[in-house]
């Protein structure tokens, strides 16, 4: 009982420590989101060929607004395929925030936004060059599908009430995936969890890129406190934090009706992040 109650309030203090931290990070990403995103939308498609550029840009903002809006113009074919990989590629969902709300872990962020921003790019302008080569079309005259993020809520409470929604909603999961890695390490023990996830093992980007497919926060919240605590390498998550595209995925099989198109998606967003965990690992 004893060993439970301190890995409870180890957990409760870790995470209670990060709240006002989160709860600043959330306020400013909810301006960004609800005031800006649409700019960001309207600039990326003036700027044509290099969209893939300003895509991972943009996409390095941590929201889950700016993903699912450019998810809606790739599906009405107003930006190319290299743009929409460009912004689920840099897009880091809760990453950014849990990492800045812990002062331990901030000097990962910066690190952490390059790889990706990198990555990004060079994935992005790859597609479209190959897509170009093969003659097939980046854009179509049609118009987008509908925002599906309008009807979220949070425009009829404003972003103070939003800020402190989400911040309550990850504090609650930040605890329990706090908790949960507690009781793993004390019950498994470290040299096997570390099993598990393959520490040390090349193949450990391949598992973390498919955690990252997982189109909710819980991956990227997974992964950034495996890769803080020590058991994901860096090349592990960012393999894993490459694929995940926050609610992107799930948008784009609602709205693009090309299914085998949306599959594709998903293996070549799959295949560029764990292949680049794998290169950075080998690298570094």
């Amino acid at each position: 009982m004893d060993l439970v109650i301190d890995i409870f309030l180890d957990a409760l203090l870790d995470t209670a420590k990060m709240l006002p931290f989160l709860f600043g990070v959330y306020l400013l990403i909810e301006y960004l989101e609800h005031k800006a995103s649409d700019k960001f939308a309207a600039a990326l498609r003036r700027l044509g060929p290099f969209g893939p550029v300003g895509g991972a840009a943009f996409g390095c903002i941590p929201q889950c607004g700016f993903s699912v809006a450019i998810t809606n113009l790739f599906s009405g074919r107003l930006v190319s395929l290299g743009t929409l990989i460009a912004v689920y590629i840099a897009t880091s969902d809760e990453a950014i925030p849990i990492l800045l709300s812990n002062p331990q872990s901030v000097k990962y962020v910066w690190r952490l936004i390059l790889a990706k921003l990198v990555i990004a790019v060079l994935a992005g302008l790859l597609v479209d060059a190959v897509l170009k080569f093969f003659r097939k079309k980046g854009n179509e005259e049609n118009e987008p599908y509908a925002d599906l993020c309008e009807n979220c809520g949070c425009e009829d409470h404003g972003i103070v009430y939003s800020a402190f929604k989400h911040t309550v909603q990850i504090f609650i999961f930040l605890f329990i995936v706090s908790l949960a890695l507690g009781f793993a390490i004390n019950l498994l023990g470290e040299e096997r969890l570390n099993s598990i996830l393959m520490t040390d093992s090349v193949f450990q980007p391949f598992l973390a890129a498919l955690i990252g497919l997982i189109p909710n926060c819980s991956a990227s919240v997974i992964l950034t406190n495996l890769y803080v605590s020590g058991s994901l390498s860096f090349g592990s998550v960012v393999a894993g934090l490459s694929t995940g595209a926050g609610l992107g995925l799930v948008v784009l099989f609602k709205t693009n009706k090309n299914i085998k198109e949306n599959i594709a998606i998903t293996v070549l967003l799959y295949a560029i992040g764990a292949l680049s965990g794998l290169v950075i690992n080998l690298v570094m």
